[in-house]
């Protein structure tokens, strides 16, 4: 694993449970009111264009950090829709 690749990974790391404190908040309250809807339909399909990119590049931390980003953002949209 080279310097590029542990960079990556780090970066992908970081991005990522940045969306946890907002999962985490939305499971326990139940409660979107807040949060943008276009935004998260916007970001969420963004991210799978970055999985989509990543997967014909074979990167393995833009896979990583973005295959999982989707599902969390994923579900941020899926609550948004639900308690709207």
């Amino acid at each position: 694993m080279n310097g590029v690749m542990i960079l990556g990974l780090c970066a992908g790391f970081c991005t990522t449970i940045a969306f946890l404190p907002q999962v985490v908040r939305i499971y326990r309250s139940r409660h979107t009111r807040d949060l943008s809807l276009p935004m998260y339909v916007i970001l969420t399909f963004g991210v799978v264009l970055w999985l989509s990119y990543g997967v014909l590049l074979k990167s393995l931390p833009i896979i990583l950090a973005n295959g999982i980003v989707f599902f969390l953002s994923a579900y941020i949209l899926a609550m948004k829709i639900k308690y709207k």
